[in-house]
């Protein structure tokens, strides 16, 4: 008999109990080089095999066969395969190769990406992450890679879907800081602002050696968000941040911080002189669009600092006061903070005056009531979680051995130690 065939016929045969798929991986990793070897022959094998039943032997097939290079018109047969894979297979099976799996489906990223279609690959990858994952806290290698889809594909709430999740479990430090980054942007695209400072602060604090290019650009967005929503950026990193990101960081990141100074003067005409002055800069970083959103937020800031000294006011006035060109642009600017709740006011059509209101909210109906139970209840969680994991790494034989060489050994003789005690 063939060995393909003999292969195929192990693989059909040995795909029911767990005992006989034990065996089966044994014969499948002897097989390895010997199935590569033959990967132009294998389209016919993957057609006899059920992805969902053989997932195993499937997995080993279809990473030999998607091994090679390929081009366009071999990736649109390709995909597919791999799509369906990905859908049906078994996730107790393909998690005795999860290196494999995670290979096929970062195929099945760069396949799509050469066909210009992000879209086809997200859907398939978040499935991928959910199966590969032991549960919702462990961060996979496929997480990245399904969030830079999306950010590619604009598929932005389709992303948020796995941002939810509380991450505890990192296998690779870079796996941590793309998912971050990328789930920042994805925040980012949706106005979701805060959270995208929280996920972006975890890139530019994580402990690092040396400074990476993820840090940096998660950097430069992180300034330009802070002044987006805060309207102002702390320009010191936090104690906990690396040595390297509080010595380096900001060298990198030059620009964005003269960008910061200039809005802290909040004259509108020297940000946008010096917005316009390095345009070609911000627009190489792919940043010129969030940087056109903090010179806006520089108008709706002014405009809220408005509220706080006056109860009415014409649009004329609120126009002459925030440098705007007209009323109506006036009118425009606040009709748009009203909609997103950053101010509260009313406008009379009539004669153009605005009159400010107090906020609305008594933080007492059940939907608010409902809102700080659970923000209570996660808090909750999260601290039993950080008192979990505090033990468990006190009780860890490698972290007690590196505090025992680093801690300073003392002697008796350091101390005045009684020698009698009196009870």
């Amino acid at each position: 008999m063939d060995p393909l065939e003999a292969l195929v016929a192990q693989i059909q045969g040995l795909s029911s109990t767990p005992g006989d798929i034990a065996r089966l991986h044994i014969i499948l990793k002897q097989a390895d080089d010997s199935l590569r070897a033959e990967s132009t022959r294998l389209s016919p094998v993957l057609g006899q095999l059920a992805p969902s039943e053989h997932s195993l032997g499937f997995l080993y097939v279809l990473d030999a066969f998607t091994s090679g290079q390929i081009s366009k018109q071999q990736a649109e047969t390709s995909v597919p395969i791999i799509t369906g894979f990905i859908n049906a297979c078994n996730a107790e099976q393909i998690r005795l190769a999860p290196e494999k799996f995670v290979l096929v489906c970062k195929r099945l990223k760069d396949q799509v990406m050469m066909l210009e279609a992000p879209i086809r690959g997200a859907g398939p990858l978040l499935t991928a992450a959910r199966k590969l994952q032991l549960s919702t806290e462990h961060l996979t290698p496929l997480h990245s890679d399904f969030l830079m889809l999306c950010v590619l594909a604009k598929c932005y709430k389709t992303g948020l879907s796995i941002l939810e999740d509380d991450i505890f479990e990192v296998d690779q430090p870079r796996d941590l800081f793309l998912y971050c980054y990328y789930g920042g942007m994805i925040c980012i695209g949706l106005k979701r602002f805060q959270k995208a400072l929280d996920l972006l602060h975890n890139v530019v604090t994580a402990p690092m050696s040396t400074l990476n290019a993820i840090a940096v650009e998660a950097y430069k967005k992180y300034i330009l968000v802070s002044l987006i929503h805060h309207g102002q950026l702390s320009t010191s990193l936090p104690k906990y941040a690396s040595s390297v990101a509080q010595r380096s960081l900001k060298n990198f990141c030059q620009p964005y911080i003269e960008l910061a100074s200039s809005y802290g003067t909040e004259k509108i005409a020297e940000l946008e002189a010096y917005v316009q002055t390095n345009t070609e800069k911000f627009e190489n970083d792919n940043n010129l669009g969030l940087v056109k959103q903090v010179v806006l937020s520089m108008y709706k800031r002014n405009i809220q600092r408005l509220t706080q000294t006056y109860l009415t006011l014409s649009l004329q006035d609120i126009a002459n006061t925030v440098q705007l060109n007209s009323p109506k642009e006036a009118e425009m600017h606040v009709l748009q903070m009203i909609q997103d709740g950053e101010i509260y006011a009313t406008i009379n059509q009539r004669d153009g005056m605005v009159r400010f209101l107090e906020d609305p909210e008594q933080y007492k109906t059940c939907e608010m009531i409902e809102n700080i139970d659970s923000s209570i209840q996660r808090i909750m969680a999260l601290s039993r979680k950080l008192s979990a994991m505090d033990e468990q790494i006190s009780c860890d034989q490698l972290y007690l051995s590196k505090v025992g060489r680093e801690r300073q050994r003392y002697d008796f003789d350091d101390f005045d130690v009684p020698t009698k005690f009196n009870i």
